[in-house]
């Protein structure tokens, strides 16, 4: 039965489709592969990242428009294109991005790597004897892990996963049949996919399929091939949570885990060798529609390229070293005393992350400290911060921990090390049903000489050490009585009974933020209308929510001056007369992940600047657990407000989206280069004395 489609009361004209936008996105991380000035084994780092984001977006956003236009929904969405319109517009857009990433690879990136020493070589640019050393690397380490798997009548087409690699084999008829027998092999997912080739000079790989490819014949003994290709099936990895009586929701996450593996493939890719008839056939096996065919030049899978990233010796075709600054430097207190002193900012990577670890590792061994609670998200492999709340449990503290189970495809490692904090003796949360928590808060409570006192670590990143080298974050560690009060506020909401809290300086979605950021944004518009100068400038990673965008609107109409820092989707067109003339939108794909959220109101002069986890997006202000917390301390609004500020200035690695819904550098001219995260870096090592709280500094200079 059809679902009657949803009126919409603004103008579609003025919004972008969200998934073209997240291709938009995806094809600007892709220019910086092609970008000669960016070094080349960081050109290979994105052109793998690109490789990877697409996959997600197979598996997420294509699997639900899949789902939509099968259950014929006519819905239209922001831009009034219907769930079958867009799978048309997505597969259109997926297939030039994937024809000009796989160009871009197999005819400038491997190439460059080979001047430089480092080759991916096929088989046949093998001669014998680097031939007969695989043959030996098979027959020692492949072999024996290797399981042809017939299809027939009694052998259905396997279960492959998600993301493996699989040589489908098509051999000669048996005696007295016509039809060509088909079979599988997989290719072993915890084996090197790049095996190294003994070389004098340089360092040289095989591909694993490759191998396994040219040694067929030993798993089908007396068996003619007719036909051999590389096959890749990206499934719909989307959970669906459906309440189910008795069921905890660890034991959904569970159950939805075990079912994405046998889900409804969204794309299958293929060799482009593989001849039409071959590929037919494979299609017709695995079900899926024409439009979810990808033949390209192989190799499959360009992820693999990130392995060659690493390749050692090579450290003048990288980013310089990332020199960070100890935002506590010459202070030896412990992370208590410096915290009763003073707040600290930190803007990562350019700040150390040690402070966060430092404050974690302090608290569960210091005999005063009589609780910790702490949400977590993404955490690392081997996560020091798992480990100090691990140890405060052993240590009788009172450890509680709000674990988000289903954070997209880190499900299984968060349970894994959730149930090895509960063995420790942590209370352990396994998420909010009907909500992720995606906020990004900790709070320790101690005992000291006048009494007990609440530390609190609030973040827009994940409390991972190592994405802290990667991603731009902001947090804010304090022990202001009135956030501390609103952190154990949010706590106890979160983990017992209550109603919506009633918070000071915290604002908490779902239930208060949506609501605080219409009217923030409607005062802007109020004052303009007044007459009096207004802006609104806001950093996040997507754009989608209409109701926000329509506020935005308005406030444009009105005058305000609305500049909008958003590094993936955007879906407000931006530069239109009229209607939204007065907002500038630009986006930053560099060295580091823009990932910080940060939303400045100029209020009459009397500015106020709020940092998140939240993007102003649906799902964080209506579906998810989020904090927004102010920054109030001169210099630390110094700060971030400078950084704010220079996203943009930025005239090397901007992209600013025009009213055509396109992404475009805007000419330099006789300006300087400015490349804004390199000014960050130069700065935060000249200006340490900022994370210190002290003022007359400047952050960015103008």
């Amino acid at each position: 039965m059809k679902k009657a489609p949803r009126q919409h009361t603004h103008d579609p004209s003025i919004f972008i489709n969200r998934e073209l936008s997240w291709l938009a996105f995806n094809e600007r991380v892709l220019e910086e592969a092609a970008d000669k000035s960016v070094p080349l084994l960081e050109r290979v780092k994105f052109a793998a990242i690109a490789a990877s984001n697409l996959d997600e977006f197979f598996m997420v956003r294509v699997a639900g428009l899949r789902r939509a236009a099968d259950d014929d929904e006519s819905t239209p969405d922001l831009s009034g294109s219907s769930p079958a319109d867009q799978l048309q517009m997505v597969s259109e857009r997926a297939r030039a991005f994937v024809k000009t990433l796989t160009g871009l690879v197999g005819e400038t990136l491997l190439p460059a790597l080979a001047k430089i020493g480092v080759r991916v070589l096929r088989w046949s640019d093998l001669d014998d004897s680097r031939r007969a050393a695989l043959g030996m690397y098979f027959r020692d380490e492949l072999l024996p892990v290797l399981t042809p798997l017939a299809i027939d009548r009694a052998r259905p087409f396997p279960l492959l996963s998600s993301l493996s690699l699989n040589i489908a084999v098509l051999l000669k008829p048996a005696a007295e049949e016509t039809e060509p027998r088909l079979a599988v092999v997989q290719v072993p997912v915890r084996l090197p996919r790049l095996v190294p080739i003994p070389e004098q000079k340089g360092t040289s790989f095989a591909l694993l399929e490759d191998i396994i490819q040219a040694h067929l014949a030993q798993l089908f003994p007396g068996q003619e091939m007719v036909e051999t290709t590389v096959i890749r099936l990206a499934r719909d990895a989307e959970l669906e949570l459906d309440d189910e009586g008795g069921r905890t929701h660890l034991e959904l996450v569970e159950k939805e885990l075990r079912r994405r593996k046998r889900s409804d493939v969204v794309r299958m890719e293929i060799d482009g060798g593989a001849s039409a008839a071959f590929v037919e056939t494979l299609r017709q096996q695995i079900d899926i529609e024409p439009d979810g065919v990808y033949a390209q030049p192989g190799p499959l899978d360009l992820r693999v390229l990130m392995q060659l990233c690493d390749v050692p010796d090579l450290d003048e075709h990288r980013d310089p070293p990332l020199q960070t600054v100890d935002a506590l430097a010459g202070d030896t207190r412990d992370m208590f005393s410096i915290l009763d002193d003073r707040d600290v900012l930190l803007f990562q990577p350019y700040d150390s992350y040690d402070p966060v670890l430092a404050l974690l590792a302090q608290a569960a061994s210091d005999p005063d400290v009589l609780a910790i609670k702490q949400t977590l998200y993404r955490a690392s492999a081997g996560s020091p911060i798992v480990a100090s709340l691990k140890q405060a449990a052993e240590r009788n503290k009172q450890v509680t921990v709000l674990v988000e189970v289903t954070a997209r495809f880190d499900e299984e490692r968060n349970i894994q090390w959730a149930r090895a904090l509960e063995e420790a003796g942590a209370h352990v949360i396994y998420g909010v049903r009907g909500y992720k928590t995606h906020a990004k808060i900790c709070l320790i409570v101690r005992r000291g000489a006048r009494g007990l006192r609440r530390y609190v670590h609030l973040g827009t990143g994940n409390y991972n050490e190592r994405t802290a080298r990667q991603y731009t974050d902001f947090a804010l560690m304090t022990t202001k009585a009135t956030i501390a009060e609103d952190a154990s506020a949010v706590f106890s909401a979160l983990t017992g009974y209550s109603d919506p809290p009633r918070l000071k300086k915290l604002v908490m979605a779902p239930t208060g933020l949506r609501d605080r950021v219409i009217k923030l944004i409607d005062r802007e518009r109020r004052r303009a209308e007044q007459g009096q100068p207004a802006e609104i400038v806001a950093k996040m990673n997507s754009l989608i929510d209409d109701e926000v965008i329509e506020a935005l609107l308005l406030a444009s109409q009105a005058g305000v001056k609305v500049l909008l820092n958003v590094r993936g989707i955007c879906a407000l067109r931006p530069g239109v007369r009229g209607k939204s003339e007065n907002i500038q939108v630009v986006s930053i794909i560099d060295r580091f992940l823009e990932h910080a959220r940060a939303y400045l109101f100029q209020n009459g002069g009397d500015e106020e600047l709020y940092l998140s986890s939240a993007d102003w997006m649906t799902r964080n202000l209506d579906k998810r657990i989020e904090l927004m917390f102010p920054i109030e301390e001169p210099a630390h609004k110094a700060r971030v407000i400078g950084a704010l500020r220079a996203m943009f200035r930025d005239n090397v690695k901007a992209r600013w989206l025009g009213p055509d819904g396109q992404y475009k550098r805007r000419p330099r001219g006789s300006e300087p280069p400015f490349r804004v995260q390199q000014a960050m870096q130069d700065e935060a090592q000249r200006a340490v004395t900022i994370a210190r709280g002290r003022e007359g500094v400047s952050f960015v200079p103008e």
